[in-house]
């Protein structure tokens, strides 16, 4: 199947570099087999594991060029890619399975921080990893119980985490609703104000309405006192002028007095 692969010449070394590997591993698990002494047996297996290891290396090169060239490629040529991916980390969980079987045959227990299910491992697995040959029951037993109070510890601070950001929710929550229901009254009141502008606008434009009628009559009333005025000294100015008739309620003027008087002659007499 890989040589019917498309595959640029990074990827075709990375993929060589991998074959190469599982070809020295199955060798080596074949001697192994073998092998009766379990010093050799274990020194064996610690050589295979570093093989298994650098397979994990370049499976993960592998996946990352391949990813790096998906968009150039043929979707039948990713998924074939993807495929030898896929088969490579089935066959190195076999051969890790296969560690595994042996590692129980020599009555070892190892401390597996591999985790192949995904092709990826903690980042410092590699580091961590001790061979249970060296190790005796005791130290078995403390780094057993070391991890478990390391995994107790880290519970009870997710617990404590968990309860926090339940009551961080909860006044959060309370906190909402305090201020819906002040929006809520908000609204009302903005509701009322404006029902009250627009009674106030309508009362103004009434006074206005009223104000400007009372005006006009106003200045109705005064023009009929100032008609009434002007006829008044016209009467007086020229009492004689028949034209204007005279004023209701006003006393007409008085008719100019006359002196009489006698000629001496007619006293004489």
């Amino acid at each position: 199947m890989a040589t019917d692969l498309q595959m640029t010449p990074q990827l075709e070394q990375i993929h060589g570099e991998i074959r190469d590997n599982f070809r020295a591993l199955a060798n080596g698990f074949q001697k192994l087999d073998k092998i009766k002494d379990p010093n050799r047996q274990s020194k064996q297996l610690e050589e295979l594991t570093g093989r298994m290891r650098e397979c994990k290396r370049l499976i993960k090169e592998f996946d990352r060029e391949m990813k790096d060239e998906e968009r150039g490629n043929p979707p039948e040529v990713n998924k074939q890619l993807n495929d030898e991916k896929q088969s490579m980390v089935k066959e190195l969980n076999s051969y890790v399975a296969l560690r595994k079987t042996f590692m129980s045959s020599l009555g070892n227990k190892r401390l597996e921080l591999f985790d192949m299910g995904a092709g990826a491992s903690d980042p410092t697995a590699d580091d961590n990893v001790q061979v249970a040959s060296s190790m005796s029951n005791q130290e078995l037993i403390q780094a057993g119980n070391k991890t478990m109070d390391e995994t107790d510890q880290t519970i009870e601070r997710s617990k404590q985490v968990v309860a926090q950001t339940i009551e961080v929710g909860t006044g959060t929550a309370v906190t909402l609703k305090g201020q819906t229901d002040q929006m809520g009254r908000i609204v009302n009141e903005l509701d009322t104000i404006q029902f009250s502008i627009k009674k106030a606008s309508q009362l103004v434009k009434e006074i206005g309405r009223q104000v400007a009628t009372d005006k006009c009559i106003m200045l109705f009333l005064f023009l009929i006192v100032c008609g009434v005025i002007a006829i008044i000294i016209v009467k007086i100015v020229n009492p004689n002028n028949k034209s204007i008739k005279d004023v209701p309620g006003l006393a007409p003027p008085a008719p100019s007095r006359r002196l009489l008087y006698l000629k001496a002659s007619d006293y004489l007499e």
